[in-house]
């Protein structure tokens, strides 16, 4: 789905990934679930392009319903995969720790689980291989991704900034439609390893200056990110 000239969505408001679209190829912003590859190819088949075009897959952090088609893009196409020293073990091999449940309701959480079957995320596809990154690196991929650190979700979750999609990615930084309890707008996201840290960290969004914010669950947002942020903070507390 197309958002904007250099924008793209894939997946649906349970579960995300976009691409960052230009001349020189394409950047993949978080993998979504390995189901979606399908939903990949199609998109790029419709502007002209093949996952030969992908240029390199940003991860916001290593959960499993972020990094599904990743292994797949980077066996087959040679495509790097990046993703914050942090969570680099996370997306290698699933490891991290116990986070409480959060409140759910019965039919969003089937919704939400049922949506994942459909989409092959069990076995979860780690990533054998990945290129590690740091706050404040600006990747050399179409759309010069900008990396924003924004550990709390998991230590290694971070934005991800592009001028040239006029766009920050934010993975589970914050969502707008929480997966267990269908609650729509702006809200922190549940499973977060360290919720206080998790709205600390919205202060990194303040001073990036673009018209989308697009979470990796939820309707993609037209906003300030700082006026975002704010919002997020009113809804916890």
């Amino acid at each position: 789905m197309k958002l904007a000239p250099h924008l793209h969505r894939i997946g649906n408001d349970i579960v995300a990934a976009y691409l960052i679209v230009t001349d020189e190829g394409v950047t993949v912003v978080d993998a979504g679930l390995p189901g979606h590859y399908g939903d990949l190819v199609r998109e790029l088949k419709s502007l002209g392009l093949t996952p030969a075009d992908v240029k390199g897959v940003v991860l916001t952090h290593g959960d499993s319903d972020h990094i599904g088609f990743a292994e797949r893009l980077r066996r087959d196409q040679g495509v790097p995969v990046y993703v914050h020293e942090a969570d680099a073990e996370r997306a290698r091999t699933g490891e991290k720790g116990k986070v409480e449940m959060p409140p759910m309701k019965l039919g969003p959480t089937v919704g939400f689980f049922a949506y994942a079957l459909r989409k092959r995320a069990m076995p979860t596809k780690y990533v054998t291989e990945v290129v590690e990154v740091h706050d404040g690196d600006v990747l050399d991929l179409p759309g010069s991704p900008v990396i924003v650190g924004m550990p709390g979700h998991s230590a290694g979750s971070i934005a991800v900034y592009s001028q040239t999609a006029d766009a920050v990615f934010v993975g589970d930084a914050l969502t707008t439609r929480h997966v267990l309890t269908g609650r729509a707008g702006l809200q922190p996201a549940p499973f977060t390893d360290d919720p206080a840290e998790a709205l600390e960290s919205l202060d990194r969004l303040a001073g990036l200056q673009a018209s989308w914010v697009l979470p990796g669950h939820g309707t993609p947002w037209r906003g300030s990110p700082a006026d975002v942020a704010a919002e997020v903070r009113k809804s916890a507390a």
